[in-house]
């Protein structure tokens, strides 16, 4: 997890977890992915940062930034 923001990872006791990029321990666990990405979401937003949700496979498969994107689409 080297890029700032919040990420949605597979917890070790089998749910999904929500971690601030570099930290080791978890903010927040939940039952379920769509869960711990509503959780992520609302951190995202308040701090203005990127969120990174993971697959089963531990790859980034979707993001989205809520902070200053430094690539905004034109138009």
């Amino acid at each position: 997890m080297a890029k700032q923001g919040q990420h949605v990872v597979r917890s070790s006791s089998g749910g999904w977890a929500v971690k601030k990029a570099g930290s080791s321990r978890a903010s927040s666990v939940h039952d379920t992915q769509a869960e711990a990405i509503k959780a992520a979401t609302r951190i995202a937003q308040n701090q203005k940062t990127e969120l990174y949700i993971h697959g089963r496979d531990g790859r980034i498969r979707e993001r989205s930034s809520y902070g200053n994107d430094p690539h905004p689409p034109k138009g």
